[in-house]
């Protein structure tokens, strides 16, 4: 029986707080004790969060495998578990990106408190170093992103050191810088940056830009404070807090911030892709329903100034020739819009093991999103696209689909349609219903333009 080679470019891990004091350069230990209060109120608010995310109530409509029952989000930070998982869903391969509900950063989020650069940095190294202990042993199935770009970084001899040492450590790929945004950090198309894309370029790292790039750190555990206060003082409005929250992440804090869209011009109107040509950027968790009028938009600012700027080519060029775009929980209008910048620049990410995700019913949506379109496409989107970019290798993980990959008919095949309650889940843990952006933000794009316009001189 034929298998779908299925890979997802969106999955997470979260260092346990467990293994805090054995990562954590000990030069930082005292700061523990603050982390662990920290990390006390951080899942008690998270612990609500995910119960309006995945209504645990109703795990007999998503839940029918008691997966997340027996506890299978917990492969965010134990392989054997994770691989459980990942075989149960016919996942060949994932991506592994920082992050999770179950335990705070160490330090270094924006969903963390605020906190001293120099420990965020020191937060990040540890979780390199856990990541490559924890989930390097499964190299064939799990792809590790380093974390370089939550880290400030005093300066681009401390970078590169890190990132030499990711790549020798068979990384694949790297948060961008600014991921966690520092003061004084300088804007991506600062020719500053240029040792650290030309050592990506030389050692073959992607670049991996995912929802929440530049927020600040602390910033969301700002937000994450000012709730656990109501938590705390006012029981009974916890579930409008929470919903508060909620809608944060979903319109225009996370998942539709323009703030990656304005990374990703930065570095494309900076004329880094010109300089550095061999490198490739991945965007993961930032929907895709915003491509077509993004770039329409972006086009236009560039034939307006293209002699004060230092790209030679629009935008949409660089999209199409460096870029690809991972639809985590894939939503129908997606799917609609899936040719707007080609559909063979689209990816899958299940979000494992995020609330918002797929997981723990990623074969039914997949079937639900990508089984009436051309079969060719579905079959890119959900595996074929990211290995041909990704230079992964494709005859290892065919092998591994053949093993443990849902069959062909499981997404094509003749299937009655999913229940009316589990496409409202779907909904309401990750809007799969939602009508698409269209041209809505560009108000919002256009004033972030303006200033890196003026910043890059355009505007003396």
């Amino acid at each position: 029986m034929d298998r779908l080679t299925i890979v997802s470019v969106d999955g997470h891990a979260q260092m346990p707080p467990e293994a805090w004091p054995k990562y954590l350069d000990k030069r930082y230990h005292d700061s523990l004790p603050g982390l662990i209060e920290e990390n006390r109120s951080y899942t008690q608010i998270t612990a609500h969060f995910t119960q309006r995310l995945h209504n645990t109530h109703l795990l007999d409509i998503f839940d029918t495998e008691k997966a997340l029952s027996n506890g299978g989000g917990y492969g965010v930070w134990d392989r054997k578990i994770r691989i459980q998982e990942m075989d149960r869903e016919g996942i060949a391969g994932e991506f592994v990106h920082s992050g999770d509900a179950r335990a705070a950063g160490l330090f270094y989020q924006s969903s963390n408190w605020t906190h001293t650069m120099d420990v965020a940095q020191a937060g990040v190294k540890a979780y390199n170093r856990w990541l490559l202990d924890e989930f390097g042993p499964d190299s064939d199935r799990l792809f590790l992103i380093a974390n370089i770009g939550s880290a400030p970084w005093r300066d681009m001899d401390e970078l590169l050191a890190e990132l030499d040492w990711i790549a020798d450590n068979g990384f694949k790929a790297t948060s961008v810088p600014g991921y966690v945004a520092y003061p004084g950090q300088p804007p991506l198309f600062d020719r500053y940056w240029d040792p650290f894309w030309a050592r990506c370029q030389e050692r073959d790292i992607t670049l991996w830009m995912h929802a929440g790039q530049g927020e600040g750190q602390g910033e969301l555990g700002a937000i994450f404070q000012r709730i656990g206060v109501q938590v705390g003082e006012e029981e009974g409005n916890v579930g409008k807090a929470i919903d508060r929250l909620r809608n944060e992440f979903f319109k225009g804090k996370i998942f539709s911030s323009i703030k990656p869209r304005r990374a990703t011009w930065q570095i494309m109107m900076g004329g880094v892709f010109d300089r550095f040509p061999k490198l490739r950027l991945m965007l993961s968790e930032i929907y895709g329903d915003w491509l077509g009028p993004t770039f329409k938009y972006l086009d236009a600012q560039f034939e307006q100034h293209r002699d004060s700027i230092a790209a030679k080519l629009k935008p949409s060029e660089y999209y199409k020739a460096h870029c690809m775009n991972g639809l985590s929980f894939i939503r129908r209008c997606e799917v609609d819009l899936r040719h707007d910048l080609g559909v063979e620049r689209l990816a899958f990410g299940r979000d494992y093991p995020h609330g918002e995700g797929t997981w723990p019913n990623t074969i039914p949506w997949l079937r639900d999103a990508l089984g009436g379109i051309p079969r060719d496409e579905a079959i890119g989107i959900m595996g074929g696209n990211a290995m041909r970019f990704l230079g992964l290798d494709k005859t290892k993980l065919d092998a591994i689909a053949q093993r443990i990959g849902p069959s062909t008919d499981a997404i094509f095949g003749e299937h009655p349609p999913l229940p009316d309650d589990l496409i409202a889940h779907f909904d309401n843990r990750a809007q799969y219903l939602a009508q698409p952006e269209r041209e809505t933000r560009v108000p919002e794009m256009d004033r972030a333009m303006k200033e890196d316009l003026w910043r890059a001189k355009v505007f003396a």
